[in-house]
């Protein structure tokens, strides 16, 4: 079936991820010590380019897979699954953070940092689902609805995991797994609810991961470090006049 092919083509990419666990936390670091080196952007967005262009690439005619395969596979074999599971599932890695902070268990920040980078997540993602799907206005496969791309529970499915990973996964990497096989449970449970395309799952699977990703590529630790003199590139999410952006600054000591 085309939607174990791309369950597993999204399960490789994430332990490529996983496997860069160690460097990936350290941009955080890196960001604040020496500014944003040009070589840590490709662990910034390898993996989100990847699975956006898998999902674009399934949008199109071509003759390995695309997304109506996997929509006439779905209705062959389960067109009556139905499940809210996926509604609650996105936002289990966040919980997961917090519920592990609070039994001692110390993620990579504190909880003022941890929570102004999650925000930041959520804000980065949100500036880029909500454009695409009013800019897009692809029908959804099951009501027809002009919101369907990408898949709005799955970026925030893949952006709470890729918080999750951020926070743990260097010292616990099975809580990087856990986060990433929920997120994509959320992508695939999203497809057999009939609720999106394949290629609406993937690039938000890419989208979350970016959002995150960039969260703390920026994220200059505010709070205890009063003395240090930042500098390098500073990415904000902005809203003003019902509309969502991002304000860039470079910092030059």
């Amino acid at each position: 079936m085309h939607l174990i092919r791309i369950s597993i083509i999204v399960c490789c990419v994430l332990l490529m991820k996983a496997g860069n666990t160690y460097g990936q936390i350290n941009l955080v670091r890196d960001s604040i010590d020496h500014g944003f080196p040009k070589s840590n952007w490709k662990k910034v967005v390898v993996a989100p380019a990847i699975l956006i262009s898998v999902g674009l690439f399934s949008a199109t005619d071509n003759d390995l897979f695309t997304r109506y395969e996997v929509y006439e596979e779905r209705n062959e074999y389960a067109p009556q699954f139905h499940t809210t599971v996926d509604d609650y599932l996105q936002y289990a890695p966040i919980v997961a953070v917090y519920a592990l902070n609070a039994t001692g268990i110390k993620g990579q920040h504190d909880f003022a940092n941890r929570t102004s980078l999650l925000i930041k997540s959520e804000l980065f993602m949100i500036a880029m689902v909500l454009p695409l799907k009013k800019l897009t206005a692809v029908p959804r496969p099951d009501t027809g609805e002009p919101n369907s791309f990408p898949s709005g529970h799955t970026a925030q499915a893949f952006a709470a995991a890729t918080f999750l990973h951020k926070e743990y996964g260097r010292e616990h990497p099975l809580y990087s797994v856990l986060g990433y096989g929920s997120a994509t449970a959320v992508g695939v449970l999203r497809v057999l609810n009939n609720r999106h395309w394949v290629s609406d799952v993937l690039v938000g699977a890419g989208i979350g991961i970016l959002a995150t990703n960039l969260a703390y590529f920026t994220h200059q630790n505010k709070w205890g470090r009063k003395n240090k003199r930042l500098s390098g590139m500073m990415i904000t999410p902005t809203y003003g006049q019902k509309a969502l952006g991002m304000y860039m600054s470079l910092r030059i000591p």
